[in-house]
């Protein structure tokens, strides 16, 4: 199972990072394959790729701020959850997903 997702906030520095590594994190624990795109001060980190966004089951965007390039996600079920969240329920959100999505 994979899921997709995007992490950003306002500053565009420790958060977006944090909420990104938190969900890899938890994809680990639960055996999902996470893959999280940064959009930060450093611009797009690991820009995800057409073929990754049409494997996944879904999409987990960051509500900060808007999120640049979301129409790749058209037809895609999302979670939107703001940075802070991500943090500190990525385990809960993603074993939550992986019960959802599993066949």
């Amino acid at each position: 199972m994979k899921i997709v997702g995007v992490t950003a906030c306002p500053s565009g520095v420790a958060h977006t990072y944090m909420a990104a590594e938190a969900l890899k994190l938890a994809g680990e624990k639960h055996g999902v394959e996470i893959l999280i795109e940064t959009q930060g001060g450093a611009g797009v980190e690991n820009k995800l790729s057409d073929k990754d966004i049409s494997e996944a089951v879904c999409v987990i965007l960051s509500n900060d701020i808007d999120i640049k390039g979301q129409e790749r996600f058209k037809g895609k079920p999302c979670l939107r959850k703001g940075v802070s969240s991500l943090i500190k329920q990525s385990d809960a959100i993603v074993k939550a997903l992986k019960l959802k999505f599993e066949n």
